[in-house]
């Protein structure tokens, strides 16, 4: 399948969605959306527009779109963002060419420029400042959707000790994202994963995009199996009734049989 991404149009909406459901909760916020979104679209299985809404915004959603025709819009507008991080997770795609990278999030790039402009025009504090870090708002979206979706996102108890392992390891290259620069976890990480090369911070980020895409393939191996449906046979016409008359099944229940 062929790589479609978000239009300078369709990315603006989102962001439009994204900033008026922010006024209502708090938590929302376009980048975070986007992780969220991402971690349902590296899922099992395919999620309804309703069922996500209701987890990712609550009331919140009905609240600021009261209007019908501002609901449809918005509708659109996150279904639009849906349906292109479903194109990037493409199993077929991925499969094809596994070294390809074709998720591309929605993150804000942080430097020490953009902390600057954070402290002189936005009133954060040094410390407040340096906590704003690349992907770290896309990877705590992308938890809260494992959290929220639990039941379909945490690997199902069947799966075996390796493949609980291997699913821990990708999810891992995502939670070093929320870490900030000089968090202890983040250097054992970066001599775990990058030996001798210090990677920069977008280099984590699509170290992160990677794993979510192997993340997507694992779903192909471990997707939760369907429940085993048990099916009692008939019994014989001439047996008891099992529904305790103590007359035979012909005579009972199984008249017409």
């Amino acid at each position: 399948m062929s790589l479609i991404d978000s239009s300078d149009e369709e990315i603006e909406a989102f962001d439009e969605v994204c900033t008026r459901l922010s006024g209502f909760d708090a938590r929302i916020a376009t980048e975070w959306v986007d992780g969220y979104l991402t971690a349902l679209a590296a899922g099992p299985r395919a999620l309804g527009f309703d069922e996500v809404i209701e987890r990712l915004a609550g009331d919140a959603f009905a609240r600021a779109f009261a209007d019908p025709e501002d609901e449809a819009r918005a509708r659109h507008a996150l279904q639009a963002r849906m349906r292109v991080l479903a194109n990037h997770l493409d199993p077929e795609a991925l499969l094809d060419e596994p070294e390809a990278l074709r998720l591309r999030p929605l993150a804000q790039i942080w430097d020490d420029e953009a902390r600057q402009v954070l402290m002189q025009e936005g009133g954060f504090s040094e410390d407040e400042a340096a906590q704003m870090v690349t992907g770290a708002l896309w990877a705590d979206g992308f938890f809260d959707a494992i959290d929220d979706f639990a039941a379909d996102l945490q690997p199902p108890a069947w799966v075996d000790d390796d493949a609980r392992a291997a699913f821990e390891e990708l999810t891992e290259q995502v939670a070093v994202l929320m870490l900030p620069e000089d968090a202890p976890e983040l250097q054992e990480h970066a001599k775990r994963f990058w030996k001798d090369q210090l990677p920069t911070r977008e280099d984590l980020l699509d170290e992160a995009c990677y794993a979510i895409q192997d993340l997507r393939l694992w779903w192909l191996d471990h997707a939760p199996r369907p429940a085993t449906r048990r099916v009692t046979p008939p019994p014989g016409r001439n047996d008891p009734c099992p529904c305790g008359s103590g007359l035979k099944y012909k005579k009972c229940h199984g008249k017409g049989a």
